[in-house]
């Protein structure tokens, strides 16, 4: 029996989105090239920072951090791109749509066409972490506007399941939560599917979308977070992280 543990795997495609504007590999490269700061205040399409926001960390409610790295346009989504009514989409988990675009963007960089894709063995692997739009949507002051759309459009496993499910993909299709490091774990799962033949095509990746500002009022209370909204890891001047 080979050994397959060490074979090599070639990335054939990258489709992402970070903060900083960047929309694609190549601006990816250029802002990290460039130095450029990507931290910024709290948008006001995510929630509003003086409101939420309070000095102290003794404030009931409040968080003492008003910086973050943020993507730009997180809810810009076209649904007759992928076959979703509008109800659909209006339950679905805005991660959800980013990886559904980053997903088509990949596959147009590795130049695979969606088509050939269907009935693949070609498996799905994402890292997830916070659940603020399924928060949001089953909180109990929510409950009237529950539909049938949510039970996909708010679950964690839908991140990758939903990719599966639109391009007829037959690979493995889950997610994993190991908070920071979810993504990193997402690719070894896809590079141990891909060694052992269960996936003939891997798809690995993370998202992390912040909606609310709980998770954010959360770290805040821990002292997790950055009071000057910078990350000094290794400094002697380290206050926390963004």
């Amino acid at each position: 029996m080979s050994d397959v543990s060490h074979t090599p795997i070639a990335i054939i495609g990258i489709g992402c989105r970070f903060p900083g504007g960047v929309r694609g590999p190549r601006a990816f490269w250029d802002l990290l090239v460039a130095g450029t700061d990507a931290v910024t205040e709290v948008p006001a399409d995510r929630w509003s920072v003086d409101r939420h926001a309070h000095p102290s960390r003794d404030v009931a409610g409040k968080t003492y951090a008003r910086w973050g790295g943020f993507v730009d346009g997180a809810t810009d989504f076209d649904p007759d791109l992928f076959g979703l009514t509008p109800r659909e989409v209006a339950s679905a988990d805005p991660q959800q749509r980013l990886v559904l675009q980053t997903f088509v963007e990949s596959m147009r960089d590795a130049g695979v066409p969606l088509r050939s894709l269907r009935g693949s063995r070609t498996g799905v692997f994402m890292g997830g972490f916070t659940l603020d739009h399924l928060v949001a949507r089953l909180n109990q002051r929510n409950l009237e506007t529950v539909d049938a759309y949510v039970a996909t459009g708010a679950m964690m496993t839908l991140l990758a399941n939903r990719v599966s499910y639109l391009f007829g993909l037959e690979g493995p299709s889950l997610v994993v939560d190991t908070a920071c490091s979810g993504s990193l774990v997402a690719l070894h799962l896809a590079a141990q599917s891909l060694r052992a033949g269960e996936s003939d095509l891997a798809v690995a990746g993370g998202v992390n979308l912040m909606l609310e500002p709980g998770v954010t009022v959360a770290e805040s209370k821990a002292g997790m977070l950055s009071p000057t909204g910078r990350s000094r890891a290794f400094s002697d001047a380290a206050d926390g992280y963004v």
